[in-house]
């Protein structure tokens, strides 16, 4: 990774050298056309250049810019993993499993883990929330299906991982077996096990759910969650698949119901100066992770459905 950085600076001070800009592409052409000696050498050599300039370019702004913007197109997840800035690997070299803390206050919270991308499960986070008992496949259908203007919902962030789920009201129309897929599941078991998230960008909705959890208590007081929370459903068998985030913030992810295993492993750069590890949370739990840094994939427990609600926090 540091190698390829290197040469994609030496490119860039190349484009800077040589005065390369999208202006003056006529111009260069006419020249290369009144040295027809040399034209294909250096056409090969401009097309390069320019190529590499402008996926620079592209890059740079997607970090910088785009990446917490809701887009009509999505960078592709190589070309992201590719171009992704490396990390300063302080932040995982002495960190070899998830923390475990209860009764944590506020102060110590972020004196520890609010800002260091170290991993803590906060085992007491949802203990007044009425969102353990309220929340389930079942509860979600109802609201969503009551929702005033449907249309709007459909403009939220889906992800149907590897459901085939166009949208969320389809996500929320399976039968009932399905549904119970984790209560049926034997060798004759015929149904396909689920899992699918979405964000809740939409304020009729998320005023109704929001009435049932809160801004966990560990948190620092001036910190603020982010507008739109995340939430993530399914059964045991799937999960999410190993990545890493493209945003700014660390996040919260609280576990409702069932129990998940995460996997975490660190950027490609720093594999050989940080661990791996895996850690369960379980129902009432909630994992504080800086999925920028940190890459993850989640694993669903055999058991109930795995319900989880999440959001970034500044």
């Amino acid at each position: 990774m540091e190698g390829a950085q290197v040469k994609l600076a030496e490119i860039l001070e190349k484009c800077k050298s040589e005065n390369v800009n999208l202006k003056e592409l006529k111009s260069i052409k006419r020249f290369l056309q009144d040295n027809r000696k040399s034209y294909n050498r250096k056409q090969k050599w401009l097309k390069i250049v320019i190529i590499s300039c402008l996926l620079a370019y592209v890059v740079n702004y997607y970090f910088t810019e785009l990446q917490s913007k809701r887009c009509s197109f999505e960078m592709p997840r190589l070309l992201r993993y590719a171009f992704r800035p490396p990390e300063n690997c302080n932040f995982c070299e002495n960190v070899d499993k998830i923390a475990r803390v209860s009764d944590i206050t506020s102060q110590e919270f972020a004196r520890k883990y609010a800002y260091s991308a170290t991993p803590v499960i906060v085992e007491d986070a949802t203990k007044n929330w009425t969102a353990l008992e309220k929340f389930d496949y079942w509860y979600f259908r109802d609201a969503y299906n009551n929702a005033q203007r449907k249309e709007k919902i459909l403009d939220c962030q889906f992800l149907p991982y590897k459901t085939g789920f166009r949208d969320i009201f389809e996500a929320l129309d399976m039968s009932e077996a399905r549904v119970e897929y984790f209560n049926n599941n034997s060798a004759h078991n015929e149904e396909q096990p689920w899992y699918f998230g979405w964000s809740n960008c939409n304020p009729e909705t998320a005023e109704e759910f929001r009435r049932h959890y809160g801004k966990p208590y560990f948190l620092p007081d001036t910190s603020e969650n982010n507008a739109v929370d995340w939430f993530f459903i399914g059964t045991a068998g799937l999960g999410a698949h190993m990545h890493i985030d493209n945003v700014r913030l660390p996040s919260w992810q609280a576990q409702l119901s069932g129990s998940k295993r995460w996997l975490l492993a660190p950027p490609p750069e720093c594999y050989f100066k940080c661990k791996s590890f895996d850690g369960i949370v379980n129902k009432g739990d909630i994992i504080v992770l800086d999925t920028n840094k940190w890459y993850h994939q989640t694993f669903v427990q055999p058991g109930e459905i795995s319900l989880t609600i999440g959001a970034e926090y500044d």
